[in-house]
């Protein structure tokens, strides 16, 4: 009642999601709530919304009426706010339900909605679903209902949208036509100098990615775990640098290096009289920025298998006289297979998603993610053709995952019980070792020297033609002034830089929230279709941004849910983007407490909701630091997703960065980078601070008395 009463209905032109000005004697369409809409303004379709309340008041609260009441309330909200747009009604036939259209919704047909769905979980309770806990069921109802909203239907838009024919109907037919286009599918390359079509180009390229990450990955953590190397910090340190990174900063580096004014280019051709050339663009170069870029994520997914795997079952290999290679071979290889396969599933999908890199380095290669952008900002605005390209890239990574699936079996991988297990990890066989080390110290070298260009590239007027110093690039983009109102931030960097920190600082703490709540109700409670709600909540990860982004452009462009060049939608992208890390951290986390502890709490009569926030997330915080971390630092250096919903009121760090690269500055925009990798460290650290470790009462070995003492 409060949402249809008091609040406004819909949200503001300037993207807000409404405002009190209708108090002051301003009842325009933008701030004035339901009833006055009804009322005043001819919306007759809003009289029904009156009735679910009502019902949930007569109703005396018994279980039927409240879910009777939830249904309805739900249903007819979203049937007349897709059933009228901006024009009037969409169908002809509901032309007698009043005068005018209607926008999106606001502040409180977001409150009415959440009325809605509370009054159905608590009649859902009563009935005794959930053993009737009221908690458990509102929090399973509003998950999978942003999940619903956020994920699903904008995925189901893109499918529709690529449907659609010239004239807005649904025809097989334009659908064919366009997924048939020779752009993508043709194999002319093969037979001729012409190029090959963009999705083999993509394909192609995402094999060679998904297996280099997954062979550098390997090498590093079987170094970390299996060696004795020395360096092992420093060494970790180097491997793990790109995540904070944006993604196209490695290939601006890359292009200082290499490209035609590069240094080492330059030194090549004075030394050795090597003619400049553009061999860095294509293939070639967006290959070596992608395994810069991504070799990180396949490294943390492999030194967690490599640490799980049970030294008894080497030791038993070498009782029954098998050499260290037959053992390797026989034993660890086997058991390396899950985290092989997930690291190769990562490294494909992200090569898949990946726009920023190709965009710097691709030339005349064409990727699907690239073509999706053009198709979406460039003249000819060919959402058709752009959700078809979205449709071939979801199709591959499903694919994939398929593959993935395939080739891992039914085997069991299961190498940690209950039962005690303190041997001692084996060293790895000598040509293992050789191979690992000839593999991943020859690429730290490199990334060293990536670095140390890109933290070097901030400081000089132009790398390989000028390397005199200077702070133009600094203070081009991050200039500050002391004037007649104080403090000034006059750099041309300043403004995408406080709404990147914003979003990214809004953002983080509700996708941790989230990502845990859902971790909790996966872990800790049982009810139906609990398989197909964790696949849910897992659905964002596995599509590509690319796909992401243009799905959020095409559902959240029109009524009811109009969000289109507003900040929350980033932050809605980012949250529902990110959110599937900070489940998985939450699950592997409650996996190590036992469920006594919660069980306790309960016969106490603490209720789930004081369990979950006196006891379980006490005990969750490295879980988190990891969901915290995670989605922020995402949330900064993401480019493919957003860069289709960023404007100029609400432009991002990536997307202003990409921008000084179409326009030839890279000084500025290796500049801009550099300030958000510090951005990032320090942020990082704060979290980790403020979040705090878990304690779990146990004496440190200093304050263990030696035997016999006392």
């Amino acid at each position: 009642m409060l949402g249809l009463l008091l609040l406004p209905w819909y949200a503001l032109p300037a993207g807000g999601l409404g405002d009190w000005r209708w108090l002051a004697g301003y009842p325009d369409q933008a701030s004035a709530p339901a009833w006055l809409l009804a009322l005043q303004h001819g919306r007759l379709w809003l009289w029904p919304l009156l009735l679910p309340p009502l019902i949930a008041w007569f109703g005396q609260q018994r279980p039927p009426w409240l879910i009777a009441a939830g249904i309805t309330g739900l249903a007819y909200l979203f049937a007349q706010g897709f059933a009228i747009d901006h024009k009037g009604p969409v169908l002809h036939w509901l032309g007698g339900l009043g005068a005018g259209g209607q926008p999106g919704f606001g502040i409180g047909a977001a409150l009415y909605g959440l009325g809605g769905l509370m009054l159905l979980s608590l009649g859902l309770a009563r009935r005794g679903w959930c053993r009737g806990d009221a908690f458990v069921i509102a929090a399973i109802g509003g998950i999978v209902a942003l999940i619903v909203l956020f994920v699903f239907f904008p995925v189901l838009i893109v499918l529709v949208e690529a449907l659609k024919g010239a004239d807005g109907s649904l025809s097989l037919g334009a659908f064919w036509q366009r997924l048939a286009d020779a752009s993508i599918w043709s194999l002319a390359c093969l037979s001729g100098p012409q190029r090959c079509g963009v999705a083999w180009n993509t394909l192609f390229l995402a094999l060679l990615v998904g297996a280099g990450t997954t062979i550098l990955g390997l090498a590093f953590a079987l170094i970390a775990v299996r060696s004795a190397f020395r360096y092992k910090p420093l060494l970790r340190a180097l491997t793990l640098l790109p995540i904070i990174t944006p993604p196209f900063v490695i290939g601006l580096a890359l292009i200082l290096l290499f490209g035609r004014s590069g240094a080492v280019t330059a030194l090549m051709t004075d030394w050795f009289d090597i003619p400049r050339s553009r061999w860095i663009y294509g293939l070639t170069g967006v290959f070596i920025a992608q395994l810069l870029a991504f070799t990180p994520i396949a490294f943390l997914v492999l030194i967690g298998v490599v640490q799980g795997i049970a030294p008894s079952l080497e030791e038993a290999a070498q009782t029954l006289r098998a050499n260290s290679w037959t053992t390797f071979r026989t034993i660890t290889w086997p058991l390396l297979r899950p985290g092989v396969a997930n690291a190769f599933l990562l490294g494909f999908v992200e090569s898949l998603a990946d726009f920023g890199n190709p965009l710097v380095l691709g030339g005349n290669f064409d990727v699907l993610s690239t073509k999706i952008f053009f198709a979406v900002v460039g003249a000819a605005h060919e959402q058709g053709r752009a959700a078809t390209l979205a449709f071939v890239l979801l199709a591959f990574t499903l694919g994939v995952f398929w593959a993935q699936q395939r080739w891992l079996g039914r085997k069991s991988y299961t190498t940690m019980t209950g039962k005690g297990d303190a041997g001692i990890a084996l060293a790895l066989p000598r040509r293992v070792a050789l191979a690992a080390y000839c593999l991943a110290l020859p690429w730290a070298l490199f990334t060293a020297i990536i670095y140390a260009t890109i933290l070097f590239g901030g400081f000089v007027k132009a790398v390989g033609r000028d390397h005199s110093f200077t702070l133009a690039h600094y203070l081009a983009g991050f200039s500050l002034e002391w004037g007649a109102r104080g403090l000034q931030f006059t750099g041309a960097a300043w403004d995408s830089f406080w709404v990147t920190l914003g979003v990214a600082a809004s953002a983080a703490p509700l996708t941790a929230a989230i990502g845990i709540l859902t971790a909790y109700l996966l872990a800790r409670q049982d009810f139906q279709g609990r398989r197909a709600f964790e696949f849910g909540t897992l659905l964002s990860f596995a599509i590509p941004g690319t796909v992401i982004g243009v799905a959020y452009v095409m559902a959240f462009n029109t009524p009811p849910l109009e969000l289109t060049g507003t900040g929350l939608i980033l932050v809605l992208c980012f949250v529902f983007r990110n959110m599937p890390v900070g489940v998985r951290a939450g699950i592997a986390s409650l996996s190590q407490i036992d469920k006594s502890l919660d069980e306790a709490s309960l016969t106490l009569g603490a209720g789930t909701s004081g369990t979950l926030r006196r006891i379980m997330l006490p005990l969750l915080r490295p879980a988190i630091v990891a969901a915290l971390v995670y989605s922020f630092v995402r949330a900064m250096t993401a480019v493919s997703a957003v860069i289709f919903l960023v404007t100029a009121q609400y432009n991002l760090s990536t997307a202003y960065i990409v921008g000084r690269v179409e326009a030839g500055e890279l000084g500025l925009a290796i500049a801009y980078s550099s300030v958000l990798i510090l951005v990032m460290i320090l942020a990082i650290l704060g979290i980790q601070r403020l979040v705090g470790e878990r304690r779990l009462g146990r004496r440190a070995p200093e304050q263990i008395a030696p035997l016999g003492a006392g």
